[in-house]
Order: structure tokens, then sequence, then C-alpha cells
């Protein structure tokens, strides 16, 4: 019986140590408040952020953000209302690159809760379109356990929908950019507008201001306004109408303007622009000043194809790019960025595909990573023939003639030692 409640004992045991650690394994999350929304063009909203320690006692938190600093931009960076009491490193932000960073803690014992809140931030809605804000994987909360374990699993986002101002004065449109969501490469766009009865003038303007409001000043009754040679940007046309001697209110058009190219970039070749790897990858990356990169076309050209007059078709791809098995030779590969208005880039790179050893084809022969076409390498075994024979031909000759001196010499000292046996003899 001893045994048996001992035995017990240690099975209960077991199994409190093991629900112990299931609830002290539970991970810690942060979350967006509100995690979605529409907002409109020139507001502005609060999203804030929350920890959930999943019944931890934890000390200290890094909540790190991404978001599109073209679609939102942070306008308020004070921190407000926050469970954190010591900030280990002042939050920063950057509406250039999309960031926010927030790193601080608590005193021990620390803080359990379901909904602690961080921060709260104040975004402005500055481009039409969806868009996200990403708590990412950097950021970490750390248990009061003395020993900093991050036991965050699971990061939050926030998926917000940003709209054009409606139309609070005439209905207005455009032939020349009548989608306002698409990106153009034509700067002279023309505004048409509805004109009611009653309509007796006009005040119109074009700028960078989403929320600008025409003076009253009055444009005249057209219904029509082109404009020429507009810089690259997103452009608001805003018009309102005069009736009964009262102006009413503004609507607003956008039009999004890039006429410019995608920046330059490199292209990198893995393992090298000189292989014997028939299958390369390139990589390759760029951007675009305004309205982004939409897509990327490779375009493969073979060099002895080309020079009898054929072509190949560019190809969309992404980077990195792995190619189909190569033939031997030499390529040139060209990568083509385009941007969301239709502008491109063009960057190119010379890729030779090499054997690994000796390699006899039609076009020639390849030794080493060298490659020699036949008839200047016959014309060259020619030349080494054709010298070969002349030293042969003048050893040969050398030759002749050294055998002639030679015979020479001897048939003078025989006839010489002849005379002198002659002479000996008669004396």
């Amino acid at each position: 019986m001893k045994v048996f409640f001992s035995l017990l004992f240690i099975i209960f045991s077991v199994l409190l140590c093991f629900e112990t650690s299931n609830v002290k394994a539970s991970g810690a999350s942060l979350y967006l408040s509100p995690n979605s929304g529409t907002f409109n063009i020139g507001s502005t909203f609060d999203v804030s952020i929350f920890i959930n320690t999943g019944e931890n006692n934890i000390n200290a938190v890094r909540a790190d953000l991404k978001f599109d600093p073209k679609k939102i931009q942070i306008a308020n960076p004070t921190i407000g209302n926050s469970f954190i009491s010591i900030w280990a490193v002042p939050p920063s932000f950057s509406n250039v690159e999309g960031y926010m960073s927030f790193q601080g803690g608590v005193p021990s014992p620390g803080i359990k809760t379901s909904s602690g809140l961080i921060s709260t931030i104040t975004f402005r809605a500055v481009d039409p379109g969806e868009t996200v804000i990403y708590l990412v994987d950097t950021s970490q909360t750390l248990l009061d356990d003395g020993k900093g374990t991050n036991i965050l699993n699971s990061y939050g986002k926030g998926i917000y929908n940003i709209a054009i101002l409606p139309p609070e004065g005439p209905d207005v449109f455009s032939l020349t950019h009548s989608d306002q969501n698409r990106w153009h490469k034509d700067n002279n766009p023309t505004f048409l507008w509805e004109k009611e009865d009653g309509i007796s003038e006009f005040s119109y303007s074009i700028d960078n201001d989403p929320l600008e409001v025409p003076d009253n000043q009055s444009e005249g009754t057209e219904i029509s306004v082109s404009y020429s040679d507009l810089e690259d940007g997103i452009w608001y046309f805003h018009i309102k109408a005069k009736k009964n001697e009262i102006w009413g209110g503004t609507s607003h058009f956008l039009v999004r303007i890039d006429k410019g190219n995608p920046a330059s970039f490199a292209i990198e070749i893995d393992p090298a622009p000189k292989t014997n790897s028939k299958q390369p990858i390139i990589s390759f990356s760029t951007t675009d000043a305004f309205s982004g990169i939409d897509h990327y076309e490779i375009k493969v050209v073979d060099i002895a194809i080309e020079n009898k007059g054929k072509d190949s078709f560019f190809i969309e791809a992404s980077s990195p790019y792995l190619f189909s098995n190569f033939e031997i030779g030499t390529y040139i590969i060209i990568v083509r960025a385009y941007d969301k208005a239709g502008n491109w880039q063009d960057e190119n790179i010379k890729i030779e595909i090499i054997p690994e050893e000796i390699s006899i084809t039609k076009k020639g022969l390849w030794y080493e990573g060298e490659f020699m076409l036949w008839w200047p390498f016959l014309l060259v075994i020619l030349i080494l023939i054709i010298l070969i024979l002349m030293i042969i031909i003048v050893f040969c000759r050398r030759d002749k003639k050294y055998r002639q001196e030679v015979s020479c010499e001897l048939r003078e000292k025989e006839e010489q030692l002849r005379r002198e046996l002659e002479r000996s003899e008669r004396l």
C-alpha cells in the first residue's frame, strides 16, 4: 500500500509539472486594434498596440512595426498612455523607410495581462488603396524569469483601406486619366465636369494637397481644363461651383503621374559570368521613386543565333531566376524592370557556358574553358606543318652542303697525300 501511494504521488507530481510547463509554455502575442478599417485620404486614424502575455509575467517588450510610407504616415509621434514605465531605448520611427520601434519594460515582478496597451499611434492616410501594418518577427516579449526568455509567438497585423474623398461639389472625371488608382506616363491630364442648372461659375485648382479648397476666384463657365508637363507624383484636382451667389462644396480628383524609369540596377550570376554550370541563377532588384516596381521580364540572346538574324521573346520572371539547361556558348541576359506606370529600365550581362574539360563540337574545340573555331584551329595546324617542313628542308639543305664540303675536303686531303707519296718515291 505504501508503494502504491508513493507511485500515485510520483504520477501526480509529473502531471502537475507537465501542466505547469504547459501554462508557462503558452506564448505571448502582440496585436493591433483596430485591425481593419476604411479611412479617407487626408484623414487621421489611431492604431493601438496591445500585448497578451498568455498568463505569464513579463517585464520587457519590444514591438517593431512596418508600414508602407507611400500609403500612410505617422502623424503624431507622441507615446501617450502605456503600461511601460521604463523605456530601454527611446521609441523611434521613420516615414521614409516605414517603421516604428518600441523597447521598454516594467520592474519585477512584471505584468500579466491579456490587453496591455503599449502605445497608440496616429497615422495619416496619404494615398488610396489597401495597406497593411505588420508587427514583424524582430519583436520580443521577455519573461520575468531572470533569463530574459522570449515567449512571443504571435505577431498581429492590421489591414486598412484608404479611400478617395467623396465628391461634395460637381461630378468630375478625366478621359486621359480615368482610373484614379492607376499610375500614368502621360503628364498632360484633362478634366471635365458636369454643370447643373443654375451654376454661374466654377473655381478650381491642382496641387499635391488632398484637402485643398479652391479660392473663390472664378475660372469661368467652361466645363473642362487641361494641364501640361506636370511633375511626377500624386496630384489632386479640386473644383467647386457657384450657385445662387453661393460657393458650394469641393470635389477632388486624384491623378498619379510617373514618367521616370525605374532605377538602374546590377545583375548577379551564380556561380559566375563564366561557368561550366548549365543551370546558372541570376538575381536582380531595383526600385522606382513614385509608382513602384510592377514586375520583371527576362530575355536570353544566344549570340550565335543572333548573328543569323534570329531573336527571342521577353518572358515574365522574378528574382532569383533559375535557367533551364544552357548549351555551351555565349549569351546576353537582358532583364527589364517595369514600374506600375509602364515605364521600364533594361540591364544586361554576358554569360559564357564553358565545358568542364576538352570538348569537340561542330563549331570548334573547347579546352580548359577556352574555345577555338575550327578554321583558325586548322589554320594554326597548317602553319605549324609548313614551318616544320621548312625547318626540315633547311636542315636537309644544310646537311647536304656540309656533306659536300666534307667530301671536297677529303678529296683534297687524298690528293695532297697522293702527291706527297709520289714525291717520296721519286726521292
